[in-house]
C-alpha cells in the first residue's frame, strides 16, 4: 500500500524516526481539504511512546476539524535542525514523514495529558501550564494520529 523510499541508502532506522519525533516541536500535517486540495497546516505535536501515537491540539473548529471529519487519512512531517560536517558547507537534515489515520479525541482526561505533555516540551513552567489548563483547555479540540507507515532519510543539501 505504502511505497518504499526510492533513495533506500539514506534511511535512518525506526528508533532514529521516534528519535525525531521526540525531539522536534511541530511539523507540517497534511490533510485532504475542501474540494481535495491538499491542507498542510504548521502544528505542535507529542510523540506518547506507550502507544506509538502523535498527538496534536488546536481549535474545536475551521478547516482542519472538518478536513478530519470528510476524511481521516492525513501525513504528519517534521525534520531536525540539521548539523554541518566541519569544512561543509552543506547541512545534513534527518526527516520523517508518517502517514496515519487521525481522529478527535473525545476523552478529557487524555486529551487534558495530551495538553500537558505538548505544553511540557515548551516549558516547565508549572504556574503556566495550570493557567493554560484553566483558562485555555475548554476551548481546546485534541487530535490523534495513529500512524501505519513511517519512514525516516537523511539528506544532504548538496
Amino acid at each position: 500500500m505504502f511505497r518504499k523510499m526510492r533513495r533506500f541508502k539514506q534511511q535512518i532506522s525506526n528508533d532514529e524516526c521516534i528519535e525525531i519525533l521526540n525531539n522536534t516541536r511541530r511539523g507540517v500535517l497534511s490533510l485532504v481539504g475542501d474540494d481535495g486540495y491538499p491542507y498542510g497546516i504548521p502544528i505542535d505535536h507529542w510523540y506518547c511512546e506507550e502507544d506509538g501515537k502523535i498527538y496534536f491540539h488546536g481549535a474545536k473548529e475551521g478547516h482542519k476539524i472538518d478536513a478530519i471529519k470528510a476524511c481521516d487519512k492525513a501525513s504528519y512531517c517534521v525534520y531536525d535542525e540539521g548539523y554541518r560536517k566541519e569544512g561543509d558547507w552543506a547541512l545534513n537534515i534527518k526527516s520523517v514523514i508518517t502517514f496515519g489515520r487521525i481522529r478527535l479525541v473525545d476523552d478529557e482526561d487524555t486529551a487534558r495529558r495530551i495538553c500537558t505533555e505538548i505544553t511540557r516540551k515548551f516549558t516547565d513552567d508549572e504556574e503556566y501550564l495550570q493557567k493554560e489548563l484553566t483558562n485555555a483547555f475548554p476551548r481546546v479540540q485534541c487530535l490523534e494520529l495513529t500512524p501505519e507507515h513511517m519512514t525516516g532519510k537523511l539528506v544532504n543539501e548538496s
